[in-house]
């Protein structure tokens, strides 16, 4: 189960991801549960990504409310 600082974090990855802190602990545990990925931008940045899995996190919490 996600924490509530963990779901608020993949929801800012799906909706703001250029604004996250990549030194968010936060972030450790959504890769760590393949739910975001690090996408490398040409710059040499990264940016949050949300992966397959995240999305279907999102949508599931979506239906129950």
């Amino acid at each position: 189960m996600l924490s509530p600082h963990e779901f608020a974090t993949l929801m800012l990855v799906k909706d703001a991801p250029d604004q996250i802190d990549l030194n968010r602990t936060e972030l450790d545990t959504l890769l760590e549960r393949q739910l975001i990925a690090l996408e490398q931008l040409a710059s040499g940045r990264q940016r949050p990504l949300l992966a397959r899995d995240g999305d279907s996190v999102l949508q599931a919490v979506a239906r129950k409310h």
